[in-house]
């Protein structure tokens, strides 16, 4: 193997127990101590900090804990050691294959982009890392990251959005480095499938944070992730997913259009991603005013519902449980102005949400506050909104919310839509 990462996981390690002033042997017992007693050979330390072997991901808290490290820090430590590993090992086989210098020089550009030595990107700059190793990638052992799609596929659980994006951080950079490697070509699919459903995730969460741009590049990224997958489903997520970025924030003749290569990518047979594209292609055909259009994908939407099961239904970012239908509905019904309808979607889906759903109860709290304006109380309405923003931690103030908030206050007339704006500044 070639040198040692200057930035990797054993330039770290060993840099910090000689800033400590500790011998292996002395750095090895603070671990064993924060094992619980439990043995930890110094030999394994000394296999990390010489990188002839990397601490795989269920050693990161622990080096994080008593190195006085964040978990992503170690995990972008052990990312760049690969990379280093991998870059060496490419310009290693291509000196024992030959070559001019010329040619020399460009292999040695191609694998430096290739395996990410040209430096680690942001959380933007990551997509596009991604983006080429969908290109050139063949397969990987997804046994960590399937299991960080499971963690975080859950949703927010009660977490602002910010918070849970720094969590996905070191799993979208492991996920980069390795789309980077070469695989086994059998274990493609599941790889690409990974992909596809990690950057959809981080897609979702750039869309409630307001990033419109960076959420429609990663849902690009993810759609073809999913079509390299071959997995229906996925896709026809993915799609559903992102046709609520213009419906969400102003464009929703593109976002009808999106919801419905969704539908038709999810056919007949019953699913999630079906039946959030009937319930996105209803809000949007709402927002445009086509009333006759919308009344027939919500009697789609709960059709699609009710033929679902229980994994389909699940609660998660995957799934399309009954809170979140109504949710959809709510809006829908609310935007044609049949308030009676709405307001009984709104029952239903609060009746349904659990008390960490943060953003979900405010965005129910907007529909509530639009539908009594429709019904001829511009002041209630301010007041309700008012009263819901009050409510609403800082973290969440911001984004899908505040783009609601906004497009309330300019639908309230006079003093109403002037008592709500003062609101929205002042606290």
């Amino acid at each position: 193997m070639g040198m040692m990462a200057p930035d990797g996981i054993g330039a770290l390690l060993r840099g910090a127990r000689e800033a400590a002033g500790r011998t292996r042997e002395e750095q090895a017992a603070v671990l064993q101590a924060a094992r619980g007693g439990k043995w930890f050979d110094p030999e394994n330390l000394k296999r990390w900090e010489t990188e002839k072997r990397l601490p795989t991901p269920v050693w990161h808290p622990l080096l994080a804990d008593c190195y006085g490290r964040s978990p992503e820090e170690i995990a972008r430590a052990v990312v760049v050691s690969r990379r280093h590993r991998k870059l060496h090992q490419l310009i290693d086989r291509e000196g024992r294959d030959g070559g001019s210098t010329v040619d020399r020089r460009k292999f040695l550009g191609v694998a430096a982009v290739a395996t990410g030595m040209a430096g680690l990107p942001d959380f933007a700059e990551a997509r596009q890392g991604i983006n080429a190793g969908l290109s050139t990638s063949d397969s990987s052992d997804l046994a960590y990251l399937e299991g960080a799609f499971e963690r975080h596929r859950g949703g927010y659980r009660g977490r602002p959005p910010s918070e849970v994006l720094g969590q996905m951080r070191a799993d979208l950079d492991l996920l980069r480095e390795l789309l980077g490697r070469p695989h086994p070509v059998s274990v493609r699919k599941d790889l690409a499938r990974t992909a596809a459903g990690i950057t959809g995730l981080g897609a979702i969460i750039q869309h409630d944070r307001g990033d419109q741009r960076d959420a429609v590049g990663w849902f690009a990224t993810a759609e073809q992730a999913a079509r390299e997958s071959g997995d229906w489903r996925m896709l026809a997520w993915v799609l559903s997913r992102h046709a609520m970025v213009p419906l969400n924030y102003g464009a929703p003749n593109v976002a009808a259009t999106m919801a419905i290569r969704a539908r038709a990518e999810a056919g007949r047979v019953p699913s999630a991603a079906g039946a959030l594209a009937a319930a996105v292609t209803a809000r949007s055909l709402a927002s445009i005013g086509d009333r006759e259009g919308a009344l027939r994908a919500v009697a789609d939407a709960r059709a699609a519902a009710a033929r679902l099961d229980s994994v389909q239904g699940a609660d998660t970012w995957f799934g399309y449980p009954a809170q979140k239908h109504h949710v959809h509905l709510s809006q829908a019904f609310t935007l044609m102005g049949r308030t009676r309808e709405a307001y009984a979607e709104q029952e239903a889906a609060l009746a349904l949400t659990m008390s960490p759903s943060v953003m979900t109860r405010a965005l129910i709290a907007v529909d509530r506050a639009a539908c009594v304006r429709s019904d001829g109380d511009p002041t209630t309405a301010a007041a309700l909104a008012a009263d819901a923003w009050s409510r609403l931690p800082v973290a969440y103030r911001d984004g899908l919310v505040r783009s609601r908030m906004d497009a309330l206050c300019q639908s309230l007339p006079g003093s109403s839509g002037s008592a709500l704006s003062e609101a929205l500044v002042g606290r």
